[in-house]
């Protein structure tokens, strides 16, 4: 996962018109404002996501809330919006969610734009034309397709029961907003995927983290600053899928994972004993053992050698920066 993207332009082939939609695009463009956001060195993702980050956030409320997605502002110490018009204003992010990965901001100054409609993520059906728009009009706006809507596993212990792939991919994608056929929003973009489709050559795209999901907790963010349900228990530890095995990749310094003895290259058998089969399947089997600070037994192999070591999980949010969004 990465906040580095490439300055490329868009194909104006791919550009959307007025012609393209019934609704009135450029008020639904200039929903989407530009993201800068400053982190410290030290923080907790600084090495994984940088200490500088840029992408896009969609107003979704009349006094300046902004939607993004979460890695753009998660520990960030200071956040600048700019809106159509090039008016900069200064942001404070309000809330992370590390389960759906949305974030929320809040202007701090007057954006002088409209607020985009909630949508239906779950009206949205493979097939369907969309446009993935990024902060600058129908320039760094794309038209698209859903090509899919299938779960999806993250190696940062993260999992969507069923995201949204839409392709062609924007090349700006981090935060850009899904804009449905009624121009509402329908989802965040979160990340560039290649992903192989049944009976299809191999496909570009986007994944979007679908906007029912921001739905059932936006109260809880804007007031507490996350979800008040018991947060999942965090390993800290990167495991990817390789050759049909859950391979330890990396580990967050100092997280219970590195401080239980587990080493990159382990292979993780199973959870307390009972086989994993991917990616998505070994985080659900660790969430269901209980909330943070669970002690987790994982099954590995070392060499030619296997083991059981006992994790101690601790809460992620604990382990972030200020801001404090307790």
């Amino acid at each position: 996962m990465s906040t580095e993207e490439e300055d490329l332009t868009i194909d104006p082939a791919f550009q959307p018109s007025a012609d393209d939609v019934s609704y009135d695009l450029q008020r639904a463009l200039s929903s989407v404002v530009a993201l800068r956001s400053q982190i410290s060195e030290d923080a907790l993702t600084a090495s994984m996501l940088g200490t500088e980050r840029a992408g896009h956030g969609v107003v979704i409320g009349e006094k300046g809330l902004v939607l993004t997605v979460g890695y753009l502002v998660t520990e960030a110490e200071s956040i600048w919006l700019v809106d159509i018009n090039g008016l900069a204003v200064p942001g404070h992010a309000m809330g992370y969610d590390q389960e759906t990965g949305l974030g929320l901001v809040q202007a701090l100054g007057q954006l002088n734009v409209p607020a985009i409609p909630l949508g239906s993520s779950s009206d949205l059906a493979v097939g369907d034309p969309v446009i993935l728009a990024g902060h600058g009009g129908t320039q760094n706006a794309t038209k698209a397709k859903v090509v899919s809507k299938r779960e999806f596993a993250g190696y940062w212990e993260y999992v969507l029961d069923e995201g949204i792939f839409t392709s062609p991919p924007h090349p700006s994608w981090g935060g850009a907003a899904l804009i449905n056929a009624d121009g509402e929003l329908c989802g965040i973009g979160s990340l560039f995927v290649q992903q192989s489709l049944p009976g299809s050559e191999r496909h570009d795209g986007n994944l979007i983290i679908p906007i029912d999901l921001l739905k059932p907790i936006l109260d809880e963010m804007m007031q507490f600053g996350r979800r008040q349900k018991a947060p999942r228990p965090w390993l800290g530890m990167i495991t990817t899928e390789v050759d049909d095995a859950l391979v330890v990749a990396g580990l967050v310094d100092g997280g219970p994972a590195d401080d239980s003895g587990i080493s990159v290259g382990d292979i993780v058998l199973g959870v307390n004993g009972e086989p994993v089969a991917d990616l998505a399947n070994l985080f659900r089997q660790v969430w269901a053992l209980g909330s943070a600070g669970t002690q987790v037994p994982l099954n590995l192999q070392r060499g030619a050698d296997q083991m059981d070591v006992v994790v101690n999980s601790v809460s992620r949010y604990d382990m972030l920066k200020a801001p404090n969004l307790h």
